[in-house]
């Protein structure tokens, strides 16, 4: 990697904070939208099985029903999009369509193939796996959704504070689907401020503690 994509990168990095007031009656082009979907789709995942959804919520009378969920929070109603990134409890059920072609394609062989999906379907025998690689990837996916969004000059909050449970029942979530966290998309009514960062030497450790 070049040192100017490099920097590019971090400037990203630097440069987002969470946003919680948003032009309001602004509409993101398809184009964007997608782009900021293809860069959340491309986060990494364990055993590449893709544990997410992206429920894309832009409507705004959808958007009024989220209100009260997610307790009166106003960037609901006033960003552009909200997205619930859901987690996969099932992703074990992607095997197939995951390693399949790559068996076809000659990349692995089916012996390597049937080896992952016994080791995939052992690990998923166990709930408690299955909710943790839920959240865990579906995590990696919203963080790289954000990361993309600012790269296009939008701007995000993540956004835990709402009934998951009434979501699931407001929005039809399938029992498949665990909710992550909501992100506020759009752009920003005001500019967004660091909320300061504890120092390296106050969160790394090197090798042991």
């Amino acid at each position: 990697m070049s040192t100017q994509v490099q920097n590019e990168v971090l400037k990203v990095l630097e440069e987002r904070h969470s946003v919680k007031q948003y032009q309001t009656g602004h509409q993101i082009p398809k184009a964007d939208l997608d782009a900021i979907l293809t860069g959340a789709s491309l986060a990494p995942s364990s055993w590449n099985l893709q544990h997410w959804k992206l429920l894309v919520i832009d409507d705004q009378a959808q958007k009024e029903k989220l209100l009260p969920i997610a307790y009166g929070q106003k960037q609901i109603v006033e960003s552009s999009v909200v997205i619930a990134v859901l987690g996969d409890l099932e992703a074990n059920k992607n095997a197939d369509a995951v390693f399949g072609p790559a068996v076809e394609a000659g990349f692995i062989p089916q012996s390597v193939k049937d080896s992952l999906v016994a080791q995939i379907e052992g690990a998923y025998q166990y709930p408690q796996v299955a909710r943790d690689e839920a959240i865990r990837n579906g995590s990696l996916a919203a963080m790289q959704l954000m990361l993309a969004a600012k790269s296009l000059g939008y701007d995000t909050c993540p956004m835990g504070g709402y009934d998951a449970g009434k979501f699931v029942e407001a929005f039809n979530v399938p029992s498949r689907y665990v909710p992550v966290m909501l992100i506020s998309l759009g752009l920003a009514a005001t500019p967004a401020r660091s909320a300061g960062r504890f120092s390296l030497d106050q969160v790394v450790v090197s090798n042991t503690f």
